[in-house]
Protein backbone atom coordinates (compact mmCIF):
# COMPACT_ATOMS: atom_id res chain seq x y z
CA UNK A 1 0.00 0.00 0.00
CA UNK A 2 1.21 3.36 -0.97
CA UNK A 3 1.07 6.67 1.18
CA UNK A 4 -2.06 7.22 2.25
CA UNK A 5 -1.71 10.98 3.81
CA UNK A 6 0.77 13.67 2.93
CA UNK A 7 0.68 14.32 6.74
CA UNK A 8 1.50 10.65 7.46
CA UNK A 9 5.57 11.91 8.11
CA UNK A 10 7.83 8.81 8.30
CA UNK A 11 6.19 7.35 5.21
CA UNK A 12 7.05 10.64 3.25
CA UNK A 13 10.28 11.49 4.13
CA UNK A 14 10.99 7.59 2.93
CA UNK A 15 9.35 8.41 -0.22
CA UNK A 16 10.66 11.70 -1.03
CA UNK A 17 14.10 10.59 0.34
CA UNK A 18 13.81 8.00 -2.61
CA UNK A 19 13.14 10.49 -5.40
CA UNK A 20 16.30 12.80 -4.26
CA UNK A 21 14.17 15.28 -2.43
CA UNK A 22 15.08 16.89 0.83
CA UNK A 23 12.76 15.68 2.74
CA UNK A 24 13.53 18.36 5.64
CA UNK A 25 13.19 21.31 3.21
CA UNK A 26 10.03 20.44 1.18
CA UNK A 27 7.64 18.48 3.62
CA UNK A 28 6.64 21.52 5.95
CA UNK A 29 6.17 23.54 2.62
CA UNK A 30 3.87 21.09 1.43
CA UNK A 31 2.12 20.75 4.41
CA UNK A 32 2.04 24.42 4.44
CA UNK A 33 -0.14 24.83 1.22
CA UNK A 34 -2.22 21.93 2.01
CA UNK A 35 -3.52 23.74 5.28
CA UNK A 36 -3.79 27.05 3.61
CA UNK A 37 -5.46 26.07 0.60
CA UNK A 38 -7.19 22.97 0.71
CA UNK A 39 -10.30 23.83 1.86
CA UNK A 40 -10.86 26.18 -0.78
CA UNK A 41 -9.41 24.47 -3.20
CA UNK A 42 -10.93 20.64 -2.63
CA UNK A 43 -12.62 20.35 -5.88
CA UNK A 44 -10.32 21.32 -8.32
CA UNK A 45 -7.07 20.40 -6.47
CA UNK A 46 -3.82 20.40 -8.05
CA UNK A 47 -0.42 19.66 -6.98
CA UNK A 48 1.85 21.99 -9.69
CA UNK A 49 -1.06 24.61 -9.00
CA UNK A 50 -1.80 25.10 -5.89
CA UNK A 51 1.69 23.90 -3.86
CA UNK A 52 4.49 25.90 -6.21
CA UNK A 53 8.45 25.34 -6.41
CA UNK A 54 8.12 21.93 -5.89
CA UNK A 55 11.35 19.89 -7.40
CA UNK A 56 9.65 17.73 -10.20
CA UNK A 57 10.35 14.45 -8.99
CA UNK A 58 8.04 15.61 -5.62
CA UNK A 59 5.37 16.24 -7.96
CA UNK A 60 5.20 12.78 -9.26
CA UNK A 61 4.91 10.86 -6.20
CA UNK A 62 2.45 13.53 -5.04
CA UNK A 63 -0.42 12.96 -7.65
CA UNK A 64 -0.40 9.16 -6.45
CA UNK A 65 -1.31 10.65 -2.91
CA UNK A 66 -4.68 12.55 -1.82
CA UNK A 67 -3.50 16.43 0.08
CA UNK A 68 -5.86 14.87 2.48
CA UNK A 69 -7.32 11.15 3.11
CA UNK A 70 -10.33 12.12 5.37
CA UNK A 71 -12.92 13.63 4.74
CA UNK A 72 -15.04 16.23 6.82
CA UNK A 73 -18.55 14.61 6.96
CA UNK A 74 -20.48 16.69 9.66
CA UNK A 75 -20.21 19.36 11.91
CA UNK A 76 -22.26 20.21 14.92
CA UNK A 77 -22.09 23.46 16.80
CA UNK A 78 -23.20 23.83 20.39
CA UNK A 79 -25.73 26.03 21.04
CA UNK A 80 -23.86 28.53 22.91
CA UNK A 81 -21.13 28.44 20.17
CA UNK A 82 -18.51 27.41 22.86
CA UNK A 83 -17.67 23.76 21.48
CA UNK A 84 -17.74 22.71 17.83
CA UNK A 85 -17.72 18.74 17.31
CA UNK A 86 -16.27 17.32 14.13
CA UNK A 87 -17.31 13.96 12.44
CA UNK A 88 -14.80 12.53 10.24
CA UNK A 89 -14.91 10.25 7.60
CA UNK A 90 -11.33 8.37 7.40
CA UNK A 91 -10.05 6.55 3.89
CA UNK A 92 -11.37 3.12 5.51
CA UNK A 93 -14.94 4.84 5.83
CA UNK A 94 -14.95 4.83 9.78
CA UNK A 95 -15.45 7.64 11.76
CA UNK A 96 -13.59 9.53 14.29
CA UNK A 97 -14.69 12.25 16.64
CA UNK A 98 -12.73 15.38 17.20
CA UNK A 99 -14.02 18.44 19.38
CA UNK A 100 -13.22 22.00 19.24
CA UNK A 101 -13.33 23.76 22.68
CA UNK A 102 -13.06 27.70 22.73
CA UNK A 103 -11.74 28.95 26.23
CA UNK A 104 -11.23 32.50 27.93
CA UNK A 105 -7.59 32.52 29.19
CA UNK A 106 -7.97 35.56 31.53
CA UNK A 107 -10.23 32.82 33.51
CA UNK A 108 -6.33 30.70 34.29
CA UNK A 109 -4.31 32.05 37.10
CA UNK A 110 -0.59 32.69 37.05
CA UNK A 111 1.64 33.94 39.43
CA UNK A 112 -1.72 34.56 41.19
CA UNK A 113 -2.82 37.45 38.50
CA UNK A 114 -5.14 36.61 35.58
CA UNK A 115 -3.72 35.35 32.51
CA UNK A 116 -3.08 37.75 29.31
CA UNK A 117 -5.43 37.07 26.04
CA UNK A 118 -8.98 36.21 25.35
CA UNK A 119 -10.71 33.29 24.00
CA UNK A 120 -9.00 30.86 21.92
CA UNK A 121 -9.55 27.45 20.95
CA UNK A 122 -8.42 23.30 22.26
CA UNK A 123 -8.43 20.68 20.42
CA UNK A 124 -9.27 17.40 21.55
CA UNK A 125 -8.34 14.80 19.13
CA UNK A 126 -9.14 11.10 19.03
CA UNK A 127 -6.00 8.58 18.64
CA UNK A 128 -8.04 5.17 17.37
CA UNK A 129 -11.35 4.25 16.09
CA UNK A 130 -13.04 2.67 19.37
CA UNK A 131 -11.10 1.50 22.37
CA UNK A 132 -9.88 -1.30 24.14
CA UNK A 133 -9.42 0.00 27.41
CA UNK A 134 -13.82 -0.57 28.18
CA UNK A 135 -14.06 1.56 30.83
CA UNK A 136 -17.55 1.39 31.60
CA UNK A 137 -18.67 5.20 32.34
CA UNK A 138 -17.19 6.24 28.44
CA UNK A 139 -19.17 6.28 25.58
CA UNK A 140 -16.25 5.17 22.68
CA UNK A 141 -15.72 2.01 25.66
CA UNK A 142 -18.92 0.66 24.15
CA UNK A 143 -17.82 0.90 20.12
CA UNK A 144 -14.87 -2.02 21.23
CA UNK A 145 -11.88 -1.50 19.28
CA UNK A 146 -11.90 -1.05 15.55
CA UNK A 147 -8.50 0.06 14.52
CA UNK A 148 -5.61 3.01 15.50
CA UNK A 149 -5.33 5.55 13.18
CA UNK A 150 -1.54 6.57 11.46
CA UNK A 151 0.05 9.39 12.23
CA UNK A 152 -1.33 11.32 8.97
CA UNK A 153 -4.90 10.70 10.27
CA UNK A 154 -3.88 12.19 13.57
CA UNK A 155 -2.75 15.07 12.34
CA UNK A 156 -5.35 15.63 9.28
CA UNK A 157 -7.91 16.09 12.36
CA UNK A 158 -6.24 19.26 13.14
CA UNK A 159 -5.84 20.49 10.00
CA UNK A 160 -10.11 20.26 9.44
CA UNK A 161 -10.30 21.71 12.92
CA UNK A 162 -8.03 24.56 11.81
CA UNK A 163 -10.63 25.97 9.51
CA UNK A 164 -12.65 26.63 11.92
CA UNK A 165 -10.55 28.22 14.90
CA UNK A 166 -6.84 28.84 15.29
CA UNK A 167 -5.89 25.73 17.59
CA UNK A 168 -3.46 26.39 20.34
CA UNK A 169 -3.92 23.75 22.82
CA UNK A 170 -4.54 19.93 21.62
CA UNK A 171 -5.44 16.99 23.99
CA UNK A 172 -5.11 13.39 23.29
CA UNK A 173 -8.42 12.68 25.09
CA UNK A 174 -10.67 11.75 22.20
CA UNK A 175 -11.72 8.00 20.76
CA UNK A 176 -9.17 5.61 21.93
CA UNK A 177 -6.29 5.02 24.09
CA UNK A 178 -3.32 7.12 23.09
CA UNK A 179 -0.51 5.33 24.51
CA UNK A 180 -2.07 2.01 22.85
CA UNK A 181 -1.10 3.30 19.63
CA UNK A 182 2.06 5.14 20.72
CA UNK A 183 4.41 5.42 17.90
CA UNK A 184 1.89 7.00 15.64
CA UNK A 185 0.80 9.56 18.69
CA UNK A 186 4.86 10.46 19.12
CA UNK A 187 5.14 10.57 15.45
CA UNK A 188 1.80 13.27 15.42
CA UNK A 189 2.77 15.09 18.52
CA UNK A 190 6.27 15.86 16.52
CA UNK A 191 4.86 16.98 13.43
CA UNK A 192 2.29 19.32 15.06
CA UNK A 193 5.23 20.66 16.89
CA UNK A 194 7.15 21.39 13.77
CA UNK A 195 7.01 23.81 10.56
CA UNK A 196 4.20 24.79 9.91
CA UNK A 197 2.13 23.78 12.91
CA UNK A 198 4.55 25.06 15.66
CA UNK A 199 2.46 24.06 18.61
CA UNK A 200 4.32 24.38 21.87
CA UNK A 201 4.81 20.72 23.64
CA UNK A 202 3.46 22.46 26.48
CA UNK A 203 0.14 22.67 25.18
CA UNK A 204 -0.24 19.32 24.41
CA UNK A 205 -1.43 16.88 26.99
CA UNK A 206 -1.71 12.82 26.23
CA UNK A 207 -4.33 11.43 28.68
CA UNK A 208 -3.91 7.54 29.21
CA UNK A 209 -5.80 5.32 31.44
CA UNK A 210 -2.20 4.38 32.72
CA UNK A 211 -0.40 1.94 30.43
CA UNK A 212 3.01 1.30 32.54
CA UNK A 213 5.16 0.99 29.96
CA UNK A 214 4.62 3.58 27.47
CA UNK A 215 4.16 6.08 30.21
CA UNK A 216 8.24 4.82 30.92
CA UNK A 217 9.14 5.53 27.55
CA UNK A 218 6.98 9.22 27.48
CA UNK A 219 9.62 11.62 28.65
CA UNK A 220 12.60 10.76 26.63
CA UNK A 221 10.38 10.73 23.42
CA UNK A 222 8.18 13.42 24.24
CA UNK A 223 10.03 15.99 27.00
CA UNK A 224 8.02 18.61 27.75
CA UNK A 225 4.89 16.87 26.79
CA UNK A 226 1.62 17.48 29.56
CA UNK A 227 0.77 13.72 30.87
CA UNK A 228 -2.61 12.89 32.07
CA UNK A 229 -4.06 10.15 33.84
CA UNK A 230 -7.89 8.66 34.17
CA UNK A 231 -6.94 7.62 37.43
CA UNK A 232 -10.71 7.46 38.19
CA UNK A 233 -10.57 5.64 41.77
CA UNK A 234 -7.65 6.08 44.78
CA UNK A 235 -8.25 1.71 45.51
CA UNK A 236 -7.61 -0.86 42.79
CA UNK A 237 -10.90 -2.85 43.63
CA UNK A 238 -12.74 0.18 42.41
CA UNK A 239 -10.72 0.91 39.22
CA UNK A 240 -11.01 -2.62 38.12
CA UNK A 241 -14.68 -2.20 38.72
CA UNK A 242 -15.68 0.41 36.45
CA UNK A 243 -12.03 0.37 34.29
CA UNK A 244 -11.65 -3.53 33.46
CA UNK A 245 -8.16 -2.58 31.88
CA UNK A 246 -7.18 -1.45 35.04
CA UNK A 247 -6.39 -5.41 36.29
CA UNK A 248 -3.45 -5.37 33.72
CA UNK A 249 -1.86 -1.96 35.06
CA UNK A 250 -1.68 -2.67 39.20
CA UNK A 251 -2.45 0.94 40.88
CA UNK A 252 0.56 0.81 43.35
CA UNK A 253 2.91 0.03 40.21
CA UNK A 254 0.79 2.59 38.15
CA UNK A 255 2.01 5.10 40.75
CA UNK A 256 5.82 3.70 40.86
CA UNK A 257 5.88 4.68 37.17
CA UNK A 258 4.19 8.04 37.67
CA UNK A 259 6.87 8.88 40.63
CA UNK A 260 9.70 7.79 38.16
CA UNK A 261 8.11 9.76 35.07
CA UNK A 262 7.68 13.24 37.39
CA UNK A 263 11.65 12.40 39.54
CA UNK A 264 12.36 12.92 35.43
CA UNK A 265 10.06 15.15 33.89
CA UNK A 266 9.79 18.01 36.70
CA UNK A 267 6.36 18.65 35.80
CA UNK A 268 3.37 18.37 37.20
CA UNK A 269 0.90 15.77 36.12
CA UNK A 270 -2.94 15.66 35.63
CA UNK A 271 -5.05 13.54 37.43
CA UNK A 272 -8.39 13.15 36.03
CA UNK A 273 -11.14 11.51 38.31
CA UNK A 274 -14.81 11.09 37.10
CA UNK A 275 -17.79 11.59 39.73
CA UNK A 276 -19.71 8.64 40.00
CA UNK A 277 -22.44 8.90 42.07
CA UNK A 278 -22.32 6.08 45.08
CA UNK A 279 -19.07 4.44 43.62
CA UNK A 280 -16.17 6.75 44.05
CA UNK A 281 -17.53 10.06 45.45
CA UNK A 282 -17.69 9.73 49.22
CA UNK A 283 -15.48 10.92 52.04
CA UNK A 284 -13.21 8.29 52.66
CA UNK A 285 -12.92 8.40 48.80
CA UNK A 286 -11.24 11.88 48.91
CA UNK A 287 -8.69 10.83 51.72
CA UNK A 288 -7.66 7.39 49.92
CA UNK A 289 -7.27 9.77 47.23
CA UNK A 290 -5.27 12.32 48.99
CA UNK A 291 -2.86 9.93 50.56
CA UNK A 292 -2.91 8.41 47.18
CA UNK A 293 -1.15 11.88 45.53
CA UNK A 294 0.08 13.58 48.60
CA UNK A 295 3.54 12.96 47.60
CA UNK A 296 2.89 14.09 43.84
CA UNK A 297 3.15 17.45 42.15
CA UNK A 298 -0.35 16.90 40.74
CA UNK A 299 -3.91 18.77 39.50
CA UNK A 300 -6.52 16.60 40.16
CA UNK A 301 -9.50 17.79 37.97
CA UNK A 302 -12.88 16.38 39.15
CA UNK A 303 -15.34 15.42 36.29
CA UNK A 304 -19.26 15.70 36.08
CA UNK A 305 -20.42 12.16 35.00
CA UNK A 306 -22.27 12.90 31.65
CA UNK A 307 -25.10 10.22 31.00
CA UNK A 308 -24.24 8.11 27.66
CA UNK A 309 -28.30 7.18 26.99
CA UNK A 310 -29.41 4.16 28.01
CA UNK A 311 -26.24 2.33 28.45
CA UNK A 312 -25.40 4.00 31.64
CA UNK A 313 -25.26 2.00 34.79
CA UNK A 314 -24.07 5.40 36.62
CA UNK A 315 -25.45 8.44 37.98
CA UNK A 316 -23.95 11.71 38.31
CA UNK A 317 -22.64 12.78 41.48
CA UNK A 318 -24.61 15.85 43.50
CA UNK A 319 -23.07 19.51 43.30
CA UNK A 320 -23.23 19.16 46.93
CA UNK A 321 -20.26 15.74 46.99
CA UNK A 322 -18.56 17.05 44.48
CA UNK A 323 -17.83 20.88 46.51
CA UNK A 324 -17.49 18.34 49.58
CA UNK A 325 -14.69 16.33 47.62
CA UNK A 326 -13.26 19.28 46.41
CA UNK A 327 -12.79 20.99 49.94
CA UNK A 328 -11.27 17.82 51.54
CA UNK A 329 -8.54 17.23 48.51
CA UNK A 330 -7.59 20.96 49.16
CA UNK A 331 -7.97 21.54 52.57
CA UNK A 332 -6.53 18.19 54.26
CA UNK A 333 -3.96 17.05 51.77
CA UNK A 334 -2.92 20.67 50.02
CA UNK A 335 -3.59 19.59 46.50
CA UNK A 336 -4.69 21.41 43.91
CA UNK A 337 -8.12 21.06 42.73
CA UNK A 338 -10.50 21.51 39.78
CA UNK A 339 -13.79 20.67 38.57
CA UNK A 340 -14.28 20.42 35.28
CA UNK A 341 -16.79 22.45 33.11
CA UNK A 342 -19.59 20.47 30.88
CA UNK A 343 -18.52 21.79 27.54
CA UNK A 344 -20.50 19.96 24.11
CA UNK A 345 -23.17 17.95 25.97
CA UNK A 346 -26.09 19.36 23.88
CA UNK A 347 -23.65 17.79 20.79
CA UNK A 348 -22.30 14.55 22.84
CA UNK A 349 -19.56 16.00 22.91
CA UNK A 350 -18.67 16.48 26.68
CA UNK A 351 -15.76 14.22 28.53
CA UNK A 352 -17.06 10.55 28.04
CA UNK A 353 -19.86 11.26 25.13
CA UNK A 354 -17.48 10.60 21.77
CA UNK A 355 -18.82 7.65 20.46
CA UNK A 356 -19.83 7.96 16.71
CA UNK A 357 -23.78 9.69 16.89
CA UNK A 358 -25.74 12.73 15.75
CA UNK A 359 -26.39 15.10 18.45
CA UNK A 360 -29.14 15.20 21.18
CA UNK A 361 -31.34 18.41 22.22
CA UNK A 362 -29.52 21.25 23.34
CA UNK A 363 -29.03 22.30 27.17
CA UNK A 364 -28.35 25.17 26.95
CA UNK A 365 -25.50 28.06 27.05
CA UNK A 366 -22.30 28.39 29.00
CA UNK A 367 -19.72 31.47 29.33
CA UNK A 368 -16.47 30.72 28.19
CA UNK A 369 -14.35 28.40 30.83
CA UNK A 370 -10.83 28.17 31.57
CA UNK A 371 -8.46 25.43 29.80
CA UNK A 372 -6.95 22.32 30.72
CA UNK A 373 -3.28 23.95 29.91
CA UNK A 374 -3.56 26.53 32.20
CA UNK A 375 -4.17 24.28 35.30
CA UNK A 376 -1.24 22.98 34.84
CA UNK A 377 1.80 25.50 34.34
Amino acid sequence: MGVRSVFDAGEMRRELEKCGVDPHKFLPLIWKHVILKWNHHSSDWGWEKHVPSLPSPAYSLLHSIPPLSSSLHSVFHSNDNLTTKLLIKLHSGDFVEAVIMRYDTRLGKYAGKPRPGGVRATLCISSQVGCKMGCKFCATGTMGFKSSLTSGEIVEQLVHASSFSQIRNVVFMGMGEPLNNYSAVVESIRVMTGLPFQLSLKRITVSTVGIIHAINKLHNDLPGLNLAVSLHAPVQDIRCQIMPAARAFPLQKLMDSLQEYQRNSQQKILIEYIMLDGVNDEEQHAHQLGKLLETFQVVVNLIPFNSIGMLSQFKPTTEQKVSTFQKILRGTYNIRTTIRKQMGQDISGACGQLVVNTPDKSLGNAEPLTDIEDLVI
